[in-house]
């Protein structure tokens, strides 16, 4: 089988289509021929080296696979082979023709659903909705600010947020086309996140109050700048890989927390309890199901593709969820 291998940490040159074995599946576990696997950001932190607890280098790097069983291993009753599914794979190796998988982190799709879409909600749209409802805690009539509204998270949360009751809905995006898209999905207000003065055009919005929820990703200086757009007893929800690094708190943003009883949130979605994960994309997948929330699948690339789609979401050139699709063919060069 034909899969992708990160040779060694570094930039997406590292990555290399290689020729494996087709690997077998052990008990509790399952084959599945892969038609679509997920790209996130996080990802990209990883191939640098940056992220803890990353695998050894060679290793097929992947988390989101989309496809149909193709073999089962021993002590698994409820999945069968042709099964159409989507699996999470801590082990890694999304980024193949084959993937396996544990049984427990395998949850079969309905035959109506793309391949693309149904990996789209696996983890983007389960962090999105519980982002919102257990760390957020939003409320009735709140206003909450969005990062990157028109990326696979915040394509999803702007949604959610409207239909949590959000009084308004302030979506950040770099360009115009992401804002438009912003819109669409239901955003109230939209703000240009590229300008240094984008807190103070929340506070327009807001007549001045600032958002009583702010989604912060990114760290750094964006850290700051998300603490002036939020408002007297808010809550910042701090999340995203990149949030972890060049991050810290001056005496005078603590004493703006403090005097103004606001709130200081961590998210992560995978360190909340299996139960409520589980919950949470049965959640999303039954409001897709209802035509309630929108899956937007905003670039797809061929396996042998992969650096080029891990230097399109670098650039923030990519809208909704970046799909791999090993089946593709690759686009003729130019």
């Amino acid at each position: 089988m034909k899969a992708m291998r990160l040779l060694r940490f570094g930039g997406p040159e590292e990555l290399l289509l290689e020729e494996l074995e087709t690997p077998a599946p052990g008990e509790g576990e399952v084959l599945i021929q892969v038609h679509a696997a997920g790209l996130n950001y996080a990802e990209l932190l990883q191939r640098a080296g940056r992220v803890p607890g990353a695998p050894n280098p060679p290793f097929t790097p992947g988390y989101e696979a989309a496809g149909i069983i193709s073999a089962v291993g021993s002590g698994v009753s409820r999945l069968q082979k042709g099964t159409r599914v989507v699996a999470m794979l801590p082990a890694q190796g999304a980024f193949a023709e084959l993937a396996v998988a544990p049984a427990p982190l395998v949850t079969p799709i309905p035959d109506d659903l793309p391949f693309e879409k149904a990996v789209a909600l696996l983890s983007q749209a389960p962090a999105a909705l519980a982002g919102l409802r257990v760390a957020a805690r939003l409320r009735e009539g709140e206003t909450v600010f969005i990062p990157a509204a028109a990326g696979g998270v915040g394509s999803f949360m702007v949604q959610l947020a409207k239909q949590l009751g959000a009084g308004r809905v302030i979506a950040g995006a770099s360009s115009e086309e992401k804002r438009a898209l912003a819109r669409r999905l239901g955003a109230d207000v939209t703000v240009d996140s590229t300008r240094a003065d984008w807190p103070e055009r929340v506070r327009d919005a807001t007549e001045g109050r600032g958002a009583d929820v702010v989604f912060e990703r990114d760290g750094g200086e964006a850290f700051a700048r998300s603490l002036r757009a939020l408002a007297p007893r808010g809550r910042m929800v701090v999340f995203g890989a990149d949030s972890m690094f060049s991050t810290s708190v001056s005496s005078e943003q603590f004493t703006q927390l403090l005097f103004q009883n606001q709130s200081l949130v961590g998210f992560a979605l995978p360190a909340l309890p299996p139960e409520v994960q589980g919950e949470t994309l049965r959640d999303v997948f039954a409001l897709v199901a209802s035509g309630k929330l929108e899956v937007v699948v905003g670039q797809t690339f061929a396996l042998r593709e992969l650096a080029d789609a891990h230097r399109a979401l670098a650039q923030r050139k990519t809208s909704g969820k970046v799909v791999i699709l090993p089946n593709a063919p690759a686009r003729a060069a130019t």
